[in-house]
């Protein structure tokens, strides 16, 4: 009632000062309100979007059919790519910092199948030359996924941001650097990272976590742990909130993080594929149906490529601190200044371009970059003041989709689901 009689008392000047200094700050004035980042688990681009030239979309390189070195016959024909007839994976792929830079090779990236085969640690007796990291889905497998980057932009020089597993590239999302780690052996950090930037511009945020309470923010640091009652919801509130319009101006979405293959959402192997397409189809279905959706955009990636082949070597990155790689004995020597595999991304938004191929460099941190430019926030390191900020994926001037496009369903095979392990 009180604000009330004060705007009645306002003149049209002092008004608009009133509401403005009670948004979030928009220096650059882009017409995004609402931004969502949901990030997905161990895919790489190839594995993924490797199809999607012949599938509708020309600007997006086909994956090679070149191979790898088969590590039982080296001096025999490669391993190939090939279409995947299962939708779980018999074992996890090494997507290890040790792992990752033999897959790299030092821009060879043929060292996918030696990182996965019987010597490995990763090894699996049902693959023991370690083929089952050049496998590959399209179309037929992943009908949402090809709808959906057929329809909406896409970057085909998406890079995770380190050469190592899930921790360090979700730090980079959420921080601009790993503050050393090339593990997942850091928990309840007391580093600064967005979410402070965030409560410090008085912009509001929210976790949804598939796994309620287990969320990616709240494991990392101490500062969303602390919090956790006022910003991490269940999946459940992701749905009120979206359809009654009361989306927080920056929500990250997790999936599961700890669940059996035949009930996990997050794509990470051994989980069947087409659950959790169908989560993010869940996900993206509901902001497009959202009061929210003509000032929102959602950011779709995966933290890392889990093991998987990727053709494109990563370039070189900016170092994003002084804090150098915290090696121990028999670990790969190397520095934080290479991005990571490529992983594939899609930007959904009212305003994303059209059937779009991007072919800038982006890693996470352009995604921590577009939030802070959005919401005039400080970057937090060297990594992130120099990403680029996707901005060249979407058209401001025209909302493309300002009505929602109707995408494929994202179908679950009971047979494929049926045959995933157990645990």
């Amino acid at each position: 009632m009180a604000r009330r009689v004060l705007v009645g008392l306002m003149s049209a000047t002092l008004l608009t000062a009133f509401l403005t200094a009670c948004l979030p700050s928009n220096p650059h004035n882009l017409p995004v309100d609402h931004v969502v980042v949901l990030m997905q688990e161990n895919r790489s681009a190839d594995t993924y979007l490797g199809q999607l030239n012949a599938f509708g979309q020309t600007a997006y390189p086909a994956e090679p059919t070149t191979g790898n070195p088969d590590p039982l016959n080296p001096t025999g024909p490669p391993i190939v790519p090939f279409h995947k007839t299962t939708y779980c994976e018999t074992g996890d792929l090494n997507h290890s910092w040790n792992g990752t830079h033999q897959e790299w090779n030092n821009g060879a990236m043929d060292g996918f199948t030696a990182a996965n085969d019987s010597s490995s640690a990763n090894a699996d007796p049902a693959d023991p030359s370690g083929a089952r990291s050049m496998g590959f889905y399209d179309q037929t497998d992943l009908p949402f996924y090809y709808g959906l980057y057929n329809t909406f932009a896409t970057n085909d020089h998406y890079f995770s941001s380190v050469l190592s597993q899930t921790f360090p590239n979700r730090l980079y999302l959420y921080a601009g650097t790993s503050f050393g780690h090339i593990r997942n052996d850091v928990f309840g950090s007391t580093q600064k990272s967005v979410f402070e930037l965030l409560d410090q511009g008085s912009v509001s945020w929210k976790i949804y976590a598939d796994q309620y309470p287990l969320s990616y923010g709240s494991l990392l640091f101490k500062y969303v742990a602390d919090r956790a009652s006022q910003h991490v919801f269940p999946m459940s509130q992701y749905y009120s909130d979206a359809a009654a319009g009361t989306l927080p101006n920056v929500s990250f979405v997790d999936p599961t993080i700890t669940q059996p293959p035949k009930q996990a959402t997050d794509e990470h192997p051994s989980a069947d594929v087409q659950l959790g397409q169908q989560f993010v189809a869940n996900v993206i279905n509901g902001l497009m149906a959202s009061p929210n959706w003509s000032t929102s955009a959602l950011f779709l990636t995966y933290d890392e490529h889990g093991g998987f082949y990727d053709h494109v070597a990563p370039p070189p990155a900016p170092v994003p601190d002084n804090i150098p790689p915290m090696l121990q004995s028999g670990d790969t020597p190397g520095a934080f200044d290479r991005y990571g595999i490529r992983v594939p991304v899609a930007v959904v938004s009212p305003f994303a371009k059209s059937h779009y191929v991007s072919h800038v460099v982006d890693d996470h941190t352009s995604i921590l970059r577009f939030i802070e430019l959005r919401f005039g926030l400080p970057a937090l390191t060297n990594r992130d003041v120099n990403a680029d900020p996707m901005l060249d994926m979407f058209d401001f001037s025209t909302p493309h989709f300002a009505s929602p496009p109707s995408l494929p369903t994202a179908v679950v095979d009971s047979g494929q689901l049926a045959a995933c392990p157990n645990s």
